[in-house]
């Protein structure tokens, strides 16, 4: 289908009049090239730019405007939503029918927050493919280079790079409020829960792009956001997950991995949110075989940032790693022994072997779960990325340190050299599933199991 019948097929009636128009763009080319012998003219390209600009403005306002919308209409629902809440905790017997009249009105008004939020996504997203499509029309035609130029405009107007996990987290925390009736399901959100004699089933799907803020809208419906501290505004960088792995010139850790070798390891040192991060976690997946009866495992301790490289040379000692954690007293001597043995292995390998940074793996995850219950978790990671750490072609992109530091978390990471970087076209759902045996999965289970478009 051509993107002009795409657009007509998928517009939003309420928007209708603020899509770029497209068609008449593509009509504005057909005209001027049509009057001038095919021969496109300065006076045509600042007539075309103009009416380009004029587009962008339209679209950069009315994004801007639904924006702020949504924010006041969350804001509102949110003062409507604690005050029902705490006034339904004290409310006698006879009044309680008015507040599940209360409770199932806030539920619809956010049924239509989630709906905005899902239309202005996707708006957004199409116009700025309309965007793409027209300048690469305009210079395929007429021979001006346009796109790049005008590329730089539309940064400057970003209206599709708009974020609205924050508006998720926002709704998805408002949402679970409002169906359970003021009684969340508590529980430590780092918790992974604990069952006896149960059945884990691990699914994982593409989704493409155009369908990932609708995605989250939907499953937000069923399971809250998990949030691991509930206690700070949400940011962004808050939703990245970093890793480093090493490995040595042979690349033995990589091909030990791919070609499924009993005992294979992982090496990596992975950290959550942004570049200030003060404690990172080094991690050690070993590979087993089916025949060995036993499973595969990944084991990790945490580590101050500011000791990693000390630590991965062999100049910070297993016992300097865990000094602190001893006289704490938090964990058991045989947990804190059994973590120091990982790390004196772990030190030992990347010595013994010459490992160094290799890749660098990073997306953004939204999980979805009930904290403290393992049963249903379902993770959606975005802006998967791959970049390189190696000094093997001759390029020192470390100096000396345990990961690159001209990049952060900024997907998607427009600094590095194309040779350095490989972007993920899709983002990747992970459910899991653990029921006791000869349970039945949660009913909505059908969102994953549907032919529904969203999953591959």
């Amino acid at each position: 289908m051509k993107f002009g019948e795409t657009l007509k097929s998928s517009l939003i009636k309420d928007y209708s009049y603020y899509y770029v128009q497209y068609d008449e763009l593509k009509y504005l080319l057909k005209k001027g090239l049509s009057k001038s012998n095919n021969k496109w003219t300065n006076n045509l390209e600042e007539e075309f730019v103009s009416q380009l600009e004029q587009e962008l403005d339209k679209i950069f306002n009315f994004v801007k405007l639904k924006h702020q919308e949504i924010l006041r209409r969350i804001k509102d629902s949110e003062t409507l939503v604690f005050t029902t809440v705490e006034n339904s905790k004290n409310a006698p017997e006879e009044e309680l029918d008015l507040y599940e009249q209360d409770f199932e009105d806030l539920e619809e008004e956010l049924s239509d927050i989630i709906a905005d939020v899902h239309d202005l996504a996707k708006f957004t997203r199409l116009n700025y493919i309309g965007f793409q499509k027209i300048l690469k029309k305009h210079d395929k035609q007429t021979h001006f280079i346009l796109k790049p130029i005008f590329s730089a405009r539309l940064d400057a107007k970003a209206f599709y790079k708009d974020n609205y996990d924050s508006l998720i987290v926002k709704l998805s925390t408002l949402y679970d409020l409002v169906r359970t009736r003021g009684n969340p399901v508590k529980g430590d959100s780092a918790a992974g829960g604990s069952m006896q004699n149960f059945v884990r089933q691990t699914t994982k799907y593409w989704v493409h792009p155009d369908n990932i803020t609708e995605l989250k809208l939907i499953i937000l419906k069923h399971l809250p956001v998990l949030v691991f501290n509930s206690n700070k505004e949400f940011e962004q960088e808050d939703s990245a997950i970093t890793s480093i792995y090493y490995d040595n010139k042979n690349m033995d850790l990589y091909y030990g991995r791919l070609e499924k070798t009993e005992g294979a390891e992982a090496i990596r040192i992975r950290w959550y949110g942004g570049m200030n991060a003060d404690t990172v976690f080094v991690e050690r997946k070993t590979h087993r075989e089916d025949w060995t009866g036993e499973k595969s495992v990944k084991a990790r301790f945490p580590i101050k940032e500011k000791n990693t490289n000390d630590f991965m040379s062999g100049k910070f000692t297993t016992g300097q790693v865990f000094e602190k954690m001893r006289k704490d007293g938090r964990k058991s001597a045989q947990e804190i022994d059994s973590l120091e043995r990982l790390a004196q292995e772990v030190q030992y390998r990347v010595i013994k072997d010459k490992m160094r940074p290799v890749m660098r793996s990073f997306y953004n995850r939204t999980a979805f779960q009930l904290p403290g219950d393992a049963r249903v978790r379902i993770s959606l990671d975005t802006e998967l990325t791959m970049v390189r750490e190696d000094n093997f072609d001759g390029v020192d992109r470390t100096h000396g340190n345990w990961r690159r530091m001209d990049i952060g978390v900024n997907y998607p990471f427009a600094n590095l050299p194309d040779k350095d970087v490989e972007r993920f076209p899709y983002a990747v759902l992970e459910v899991k599933l653990q029921t006791q045996l000869g349970q039945e999965p949660p009913n909505w289970r059908e969102l994953i199991s549907s032919h529904s478009g969203y999953l591959k």
